[in-house]
């Protein structure tokens, strides 16, 4: 009886679409408890820019919807694609008397396919220059083992003459 109250429920909800995002295990954090008890882990958004060298920005989700890939080099998760959420990015606000740095949360609310744009935005880098620089070494190695074989290549011993008898 109580399968078919859960049928009957399950049928009723239509599945809301979802974004999936993929990234790398290393934007994890550490699991955190929220003060409202709450078990949390921050995940970091590079950016986009490789010469920005301004903190990185990021979001809180529950380790629940975080998992491993089948491969175990990356993690994925989904989240609704109509939804949103908070992306906090530490910003410097000046400095104190002891000259260290102050430092404030800047927090926005993004849609979670522009989250998934984000978090996923080294998937849109050029790869021409790392594929140019590859064929070059190779030629480069090439080159370098025909030298070789041929600086090495042991040259064939030209037979003594023979005096005559």
């Amino acid at each position: 009886m109580a399968e078919k109250d859960r049928a009957a429920e399950n049928a009723g909800k239509t599945e809301r679409p979802r974004v999936t995002i993929k990234f790398g295990k290393g934007l994890v954090g550490d699991p955190f408890t929220s003060k409202a008890g709450k078990k949390l882990v921050e995940v970091k958004i590079p950016n986009q820019d490789a010469n920005d060298k301004s903190p990185w920005a990021s979001f809180v989700v529950s380790p629940d919807m975080i998992h491993d890939n089948q491969f175990g080099k990356g993690v994925w998760m989904k989240l609704p694609e109509d939804g949103q959420t908070k992306v906090s990015r530490p910003v410097l606000q000046g400095r104190d008397e002891n000259g260290k740095n102050i430092w404030k949360n800047e927090s926005r609310m993004v849609s979670n396919t522009e989250l998934k744009s984000m978090v996923e935005a080294y998937k849109e880098k050029s790869r021409d220059s790392v594929l140019s620089d590859l064929s070059t070494k190779k030629t480069e190695m090439t080159k370098t083992e025909t030298a070789k074989t041929e600086r090495t290549a042991p040259k064939r011993a030209s037979r003594p003459k023979e005096a005559a008898r």
